[in-house]
């Protein structure tokens, strides 16, 4: 619970206007239920935590959208990548933090939060942090990752990109027949 609450008192300290759709954790009942004491007070009128499905790739289109704070599944930073909205990682399991990693330090696409060293539990003020570098335009960071997205986009979002990978599978297929 105490991770929950530092994510979303992470997203209070930004200042910013926030939409969470977060499971609630193991021992609470619901989202609501496990939000710090005074949080909806103190977030009322920009922010909203949300306990159930969303519709991920439609929110993500809209224009009003500036940031995305993802766990890192594959298909999340897929949905990403493919709109405008900046990327803030944050990887829980496996996969998922090698994808973070890439997505960070290779590609340069996106802003991991940093976990503390000790125990590596999520700080409010580190994710505050991450989603501030993301989102600031005086941030040199934030300009990279904004550059090298707007980059990637464009290349997953060209018509020819997917045509050229059908067109290489059915010529392995032809050669397959031929032989």
């Amino acid at each position: 619970m105490d991770q929950f609450q530092e994510l979303v008192l992470g997203l209070e300290l930004t200042g910013l206007p926030f939409l969470a759709a977060l499971k609630h954790p193991i021992e609470c009942d619901s989202v609501d239920s496990a939000l710090p004491e005074g949080f909806e007070e103190r977030t009322r009128g920009r922010g909203v935590v949300h306990g159930g499905w969303i519709q991920q790739q439609l929110i993500l289109e809209h224009p009003s959208i500036g940031c995305f704070i993802t766990h890192c599944g594959s298909n999340s930073i897929l949905e990403a990548l493919v709109n405008k909205c900046q990327l803030v990682l944050l990887p829980h399991v496996g996969d998922h933090i090698f994808i973070a990693r890439m997505m960070s330090r290779n590609l340069k696409v996106g802003v991991e939060v940093e976990r503390g060293e000790e125990d590596g539990s999520l700080r409010k003020e580190a994710d505050c942090n991450a989603v501030r570098t993301a989102m600031e335009e005086g941030s040199e960071r934030g300009r990279e990752v904004r550059a090298n997205h707007a980059k990637i986009r464009e290349v997953l979002l060209d018509k020819g990109l997917e045509l050229s990978y059908m067109e290489s599978f059915e010529k392995e297929l032809q050669n397959l027949i031929q032989q």
